[in-house]
């Protein structure tokens, strides 16, 4: 194994699923400001996720939309001018068409 490659703040750490509200403790060296009291007693650093494989809909099987910081707005707002100018090619096709006969 090569030395000195793996970080040295390797800690058991309470991984929490906001979407669902689910935790659960584990091993890793992930940043954390906050900390929480786990069932045992002891107080372990707390690491948010907003979706993981516990809520997301690959493993669920159920569609759920998490809109965070408004990610479907932007997107609507990126691709408006696309679906405006869809419609109006689709209404002068047929009138050329219509001409040409």
């Amino acid at each position: 194994m090569k030395q000195d490659i793996h970080p040295d703040n390797y800690r058991v750490v309470v991984f929490r699923d906001i979407s669902i509200n689910e935790s659960w403790l584990t091993k890793s060296c992930a940043p954390s400001k906050e900390t929480v009291k786990w069932e045992d007693g002891n107080e372990y650093p707390l690491v948010k996720l907003e979706i993981s494989n516990r809520s997301h809909p690959f493993f669920t099987g159920k569609m759920k939309f998490v809109d965070t910081a408004g990610r479907i707005d932007k997107f609507n707002k990126k691709f408006a001018k696309f679906s405006k100018a869809a419609p109006a090619a689709e209404n002068e096709a047929p009138a050329a068409e219509s001409s040409a006969e």
